[in-house]
Parts: C-alpha cells; structure tokens; sequence
C-alpha cells in the first residue's frame, strides 16, 4: 500500500505540470482596438456611430486573431468632445501596452493634442473623421486618417454655392473650434477667389442656444447664403432660429452637420440644408448595403455618417497588426511595428479604397455634396469630387 502511494504522486505532479504548461501555451495574449469618439454630450450620436462601425470590426476579426494566438479585445473610450478629456483618455490608452491601435477621435480640436500623446509611442492612430489639415501635416509617422481634408471640403463648398447654388454673397458662422474655423476660413478664401462677396465672418460658441446676435448682423447683411463651419447641435438651432427671423438665405455646412441629429433639432427648417461631407453614402455599392444591413440587425438602428469609416479604419489597423504579427514570427508585434505596416496597407472597403500617403492622409479621399430635400436623414447625394477644386 505504501509502495502504491509513491509510485501514483510522481505521475500525479507530472500531470499537474503538464495541464500548467498546456494551460500557459493555450492562453491568447491580448490586443486591445480603442475607439475614442464622443459617447456622452451633444456630439454622442455622431460619436456613437463611430464606436458601433469600430466594434462591427473587432467582432468579425476575433476569431481570425484568435488563430492567431491573440485573443482580440474592444475598449470604446468617451472623450466627450473635449480636448482635455481627451489627453486623458490619450495618456491611459498609451499606458495600457496591449493596446496596439486606436480609431478616432471625432473633433480634430481633440485629435491633435491627443495624437501627440500617442506619438509617445508610436501607438497607431487611424482616424475615421478629422479633417483638420493640421491633423496630417504635422508629419507623426502614427497618425492616418481616411477622409478628407478641409483644404479640399472647404473650398469644394464654396465651388458649389458659387457655381450651383448661384449664391453671390455669403455670411460665414463657425464655432471658433479648430475643426469649425478651420473649415469656415477655407471657404470663405475660395469663395473670395472665386468672386463671391463674403459678407460676415463670425464665432459662436459651442454649448450656446441663442444665436440673435450673429443672425441679426445676418438679417441686416441680406446674403444669398449662410455658411457654417461647426457640428450639428448648434446647427440645427441656427437654422430653427434664422427661419423664425424670416432669412430664407441658402443654409451650408461641412461634415460636422453631417448627422440625423441636424434633423431632429431643425426638424422642418432642415429641408433645402445642403452640406459637404468626407463621408459618401455606403448604400450606393453592395458591400455598403451588406454593411448597413448588417449594422441594423446588430444595433437596431441606421448607420450614422461616420459609421462606415469606423468600421473601415478598423479593418486597415487590423491588417497592420496581422502583417506586424507574421513579421514578428507569430509574436506580439511592437507598437512602432504597427505603425510601419499601416502605411503600407492597400484596402477596399465599404466606404471605398484607401492607401496612405506619406503623411497618413487617403490618397483616395473624396469630398461629397448632398441636400436635404424631405424631413429625413441623410440627405440625397449632389455630387462625389475628387482633386483640388
């Protein structure tokens, strides 16, 4: 009996050992995809349109990584539009090592503190949705993005008003942010250039609901159209607001009105809005109606504007992650590794095809018109431009 004991406990401990070493080997290492977008405040549904598109991604690509070895993990951050908030976010994302990209932010006011955080360590960066020229021009070898640039959507704009709107005069709003002034002064220089008479060029202040003052020098000034530079909150009330005061001028904006939320505060007052955007209608090609359809029966709702690109930006950091894997022989890849590989990736996705210049700016972006011509979101597409116009 005693001699049976010793002999069962060395087969006992080396099946311990074994089922330690198969339980250390089958453990997948983490990686961590973060979105940063807005999730709370007034900006949180064109925020939330964005985290949706980026965890669509991360879910279809779980069970690749998982083959992998990796076990692929999704961390939705709220930077509440706010440039501080997102330092913050910024500074714990580069302190967590499994995180090996980041898809945001939305404002490019919040984007270019912040993505100088993530330079730190070379922590990737695609963005679904700055548009500030600055945001690439700054040269990070981390930072991309997949829409267009103000310098292309702001003078686009003015093209439009001039050439198809007929407008001969503009009064220019924005809302002082660097998104909001940056896309309202490229305008108004293209529209100058191009013989229009730019009338106004005026701030308001993000968070602000009565707009009197600024529409009162409008009302006096009698232009064929308004031009803002700002997001949809402060939009919606400008236009409910102008259209109580009797101005019938055209109403313009660029991307950052660019949500269904435009709709909801200016309700009737909306319709005849014409906007520019970064972001074209995915439902136009069979990928995009594949995409939409399968974001409805997800999230029970309709993808916003910038849905899609969140969905595509994932998709390219992913593919740079899986690249710096195999070069890496299977290993966890190194931040700066990510970021070397992004720019190499050529992609097709919903949204359309994407390859990085040397800057991280979309070779392939396009700018896109459309107006609202029903109460309903989004409006109907105008026209798809490309180039410098």
């Amino acid at each position: 009996m005693r001699k049976s004991r010793w002999l069962i406990l060395p087969v006992i401990a080396a099946l311990v050992a074994v089922t330690a070493m198969t339980g250390c080997a089958a453990k997948p290492k983490v990686i961590k995809v973060a979105s940063v977008s807005p999730l709370s405040g007034s900006q949180s549904s064109m925020g939330e349109a964005i985290k949706l598109g980026v965890q669509m991604a991360v879910e279809e690509n779980q069970e690749k990584f998982k083959k992998l070895g990796f076990d692929l993990q999704f961390v939705p951050q709220d930077d509440q539009a706010d440039p501080k908030v997102g330092v913050a976010v910024a500074e714990k994302l580069i302190a967590d090592k499994e995180v090996l990209l980041v898809v945001g932010h939305l404002n490019s006011s919040v984007a270019i503190p912040s993505s100088e955080v993530y330079a730190k360590d070379n922590l990737t960066q695609v963005s679904p949705a700055n548009t500030n020229p600055k945001v690439t021009d700054r040269g990070l070898p981390n930072v991309n993005r997949i829409c267009g640039r103000d310098d292309f959507q702001g003078p686009w704009g003015a093209r439009y008003a001039a050439e198809t709107l007929k407008a001969k005069s503009v009064f220019v709003i924005h809302d002082k942010t660097t998104y909001g002034q940056g896309v309202a002064d490229e305008f108004r220089k293209k529209a100058a250039a191009i013989g229009v008479n730019v009338l106004g060029f005026e701030g308001i202040t993000q968070g602000e609901v009565d707009f009197s003052s600024v529409l009162n020098q409008v009302k006096v000034k009698k232009p064929d159209l308004i031009y803002y530079g700002g997001m949809y909150p402060e939009a919606g009330q400008l236009i409910k607001q102008a259209r109580e005061k009797k101005i019938t001028a055209y109403f313009m904006g660029a991307d950052g009105i660019d949500d269904k939320g435009l709709v909801d505060i200016a309700g009737k007052d909306a319709v005849g809005v014409v906007y520019t955007t970064a972001a074209g209608d995915v439902t136009k090609s069979d990928a995009g109606k594949a995409f939409a359809a399968k974001y409805k029966t997800e999230f029970g709702k309709d993808i916003g504007a910038y849905s899609a690109y969140g969905y595509d930006s994932t998709n390219i950091g992913l593919l740079a992650i899986e690249a710096a894997i195999k070069a890496a022989g299977g290993k966890l890849p190194a931040r700066v590794d990510v970021s070397t590989q992004v720019r190499k990736v050529v992609y097709s996705g919903v949204v359309g095809p994407v390859e990085f210049d040397s800057k991280g700016d979309n070779l392939k972006a396009k700018i896109y018109i459309f107006e609202i011509k029903a109460q309903k979101y989004p409006g109907e597409l105008a026209a798809e431009l490309s180039g410098k116009p």
